[in-house]
């Protein structure tokens, strides 16, 4: 069975339907490591090529499949090839054919994404949307907000994969739709649903290094309810975090132990009012070194909950209202026991209403609590953000529009307001040009307004201006993007030393005295012959410290991948390379991090109706390599497992 991933570039080679101007668009990616490529980059020509290209792959035109549906683009459900906001959908059916275990490595396959971790899969990771900070990004669970206060950004190494149904990633600038943070894109998790007959799932698996994980779930619906309930176990021996050069070294095995559930119940009590609640809960026990040669762990809390209510008030206005709490908890101990808890509060009510037919006006109230209650007791504060917002989404004939703008007033950083237009030109059915321009903001964390010795209460939030434009082309079988995008960001909050508000703390403190431009060309495509799928993607960017001129930490000015899957019968098997170049592990661009290129292999086998065999083999050449410095990453890594039924 043929399946629908992201976008690659270099299945445009063995494409006919291509022509000239698909050799072309090949000739420019192969050759981008000359000068003179660079120059073109910079000068805005892989846009024309890829339109060149594109237009070439609109004669053969077949509207072969359906396209996806996204929700997070526009807080409302959205064709996929009606979507202004450059985006990725990742399906249960591709995570199930990934064989991946973990969030983190699965996110690394997807384009504009790069990742950085202080060890194995259960230490503290970071992801980077379009060169933007971890905190620049926010994360959704069912459309409830998590993360921590006082770092910022999500706890990736605690949200457990298994819990997870779907995936949608939205790029680009969306504080006008969802407040401070969302200046790089947003990434909102769908845990399990419950559709169809009752079913049951479940997977066991072992793998290198101890790992051992197991989950089970059942599911269903019928007229008028539905549910889904899930849980998971899993726990590796792993290998030490740090490097001998590293402070703290500690030469043990850092393994870890993580046990999630999840659960939804939906109940229609009359036609166009549905009633639920959805749940997440995880704990993940990690190892990490201090130094000693006691075992150090933190303990960590992810959780979600939330409770709503859809109402159809009138034929053509819909009405969601969502209540939820959620709590990003750290402990640590034996020695140099830490704890930050955050805890946010949220409310939401949401009115959909159509005009003119096919046009959407939106309205959104909310309000945010944010709450810390930490060891270090100047950072047990709270603030509370109140937010209204209107949007509208225009689809007349080939020309479709969104208009938003929201005010976000903060008992902390005061009000802020952001705005977003964006227009698309459907040339054909299968091909879509896309231009927007959107503001965005990033709310300073607890650490850096109130840690001491470090943060200064005076600081303000971070503000970002994007503009982007992109080709899209998507008729079902092949795919084609190109986007380039510069988001400038300015009162960006850095480590200043000395600092300029405080100069008597002797290390610095977090000051708003920078800004960074975050430009970029990101490539896709993707295409199928039969059995064989094809994907890629490829980017090139510059994220750098506009006051410095240096590039941001832990950014590579290219990277991609490429990835081949083949399905026949009850055997489905593929490949992928993931690659980056060099990056540097500090702002001052003194310590470098090499660049690597990674061969996974995976595949599955179906051994019976619902029962699969299925394996991953990462690093497959056992490449030494870094994501931060004086941390180790895993070498080459082996896990079996067999499903029964469908993730």
């Amino acid at each position: 069975m043929l399946f629908r991933t992201s976008y690659p570039v270099q299945t445009l080679l063995f494409n006919p339907a291509c022509g000239e101007a698909g050799r072309l668009f090949l000739d420019w990616i192969f050759n981008m490591t000359s000068p003179a490529s660079r120059h073109a980059l910079a000068a805005g020509k892989p846009l024309a090529i890829a339109l060149c290209a594109a237009c070439s792959f609109s004669a053969h035109a077949q509207d072969t499949a359906l396209a996806p549906v996204v929700v997070t683009a526009a807080r409302t459900p959205q064709i996929a090839t009606e979507v202004l906001s450059d985006n990725i959908v990742i399906t249960a059916e591709e995570i199930a054919r990934s064989g991946h275990t973990n969030l983190v490595d699965l996110l690394q396959r997807r384009r504009s994404m790069e990742i950085s971790r202080n060890g194995g899969p259960g230490s503290n990771a970071s992801l980077f949307i379009r060169g933007a900070e971890n905190r620049q990004n926010i994360v959704l669970i069912d459309g409830m907000r998590t993360g921590s206060a006082t770092s910022g950004g999500a706890n990736w190494a605690n949200i457990p994969l298994s819990q997870i149904d779907r995936i949608e990633i939205v790029y680009g600038p969306m504080s006008s739709l969802y407040g401070a943070d969302a200046v790089g894109g947003v990434v909102q998790i769908f845990t399990k649903q419950g559709e169809g007959a009752p079913a049951a799932t479940a997977a066991v698996g072992v793998g290198s290094r101890g790992k051992r994980t197991l989950e089970a779930g059942v599911s269903g619906s019928d007229a008028r309810i539905s549910y889904a309930i899930s849980a998971s176990h899993e726990r590796a021996d792993g290998f030490s975090s740090t490097r001998p050069s590293a402070f703290g070294f500690n030469p043990d095995d850092d393994g870890y132990e993580r046990t999630g559930t999840s659960g939804r119940l939906g109940v229609e009590y009359a036609k166009g009012l549905e009633i639920g609640v959805n749940f997440l809960y995880s704990r993940l026990d990690a190892d990490y070194d201090n130094g000693l040669a006691a075992d150090d762990h933190t303990l960590q809390h992810l959780n979600s909950y939330s409770v709503y209510a859809k109402n159809k008030f009138a034929p053509n206005w819909n009405s969601q209202v969502q209540i939820g709490l959620s709590n990003d908890k750290s402990h640590t101990f034996p020695t140099s026991p830490s704890r930050f808890n955050t805890q946010q509060r949220y409310l939401s009510w949401q009115n959909d209403v159509s005009v003119r037919g096919a046009d959407l006006l939106q309205l959104v109230l909310e309000r945010r609590e944010e709450e810390v209650d930490s060891t270090t007791s100047a950072l047990n504060q709270e603030r509370t953000t109140n937010a209204v917002a209107v949007a509208y989404q225009l689809k007349q004939g080939a020309h479709l529009a969104n208009l938003s703008l929201r005010n976000d007033d903060s008992s902390q950083y005061g009000s802020r307001t952001t705005g977003s237009i964006a227009y698309g030109y459907r040339f054909t059915k299968a091909l879509r040009a896309n231009a927007s321009f959107g503001t965005s903001f990033r709310a300073p964390t607890f650490n850096e307004l109130y840690f001491p010795n470090f943060g200064f209460p005076g600081n303000r939030p971070e503000k970002g201006k994007n503009a982007e434009t992109g080709l899209y082309y998507d008729n079902g079988k092949s795919r084609l993007s190109a986007v380039y995008y510069r988001n400038r960001i300015t009162d960006l909050i850095v480590a200043a030393n000395p600092c300029p508000g405080n100069p008597e703390f002797g290390f610095g403190c977090a000051f708003n005295v920078n800004k960074a431009v975050l430009t970029g060309v990101t490539l896709g495509a993707g295409t199928t012959f039969g059995n064989l799928a094809l994907n890629a993607s490829l980017d090139f960017q510059d994220p750098h410290d506009e006051t410095t001129g240096r590039r941001v930490a832990r950014r590579a000015k290219r990277h991609g991948t490429l990835a081949a899957e083949y399905g026949v019968g009850a055997v489905h098997a593929g490949a992928e390379l993931i690659f980056s170049g060099d990056r540097f592990d500090d702002a001052g661009n003194r310590n470098r991090l090499g660049g690597y290129g990674l061969l996974n292999l995976f595949a599955s086998y179906e051994l019976a109706p619902n029962w699969s065999l299925f394996g991953r083999w990462d690093n497959v050449l056992d490449k030494e390599y870094a994501l931060a410095r004086n941390y180790n990453t895993a070498g080459s890594t082996l896990f079996v497992g067999v499903r029964y039924g469908m993730r």
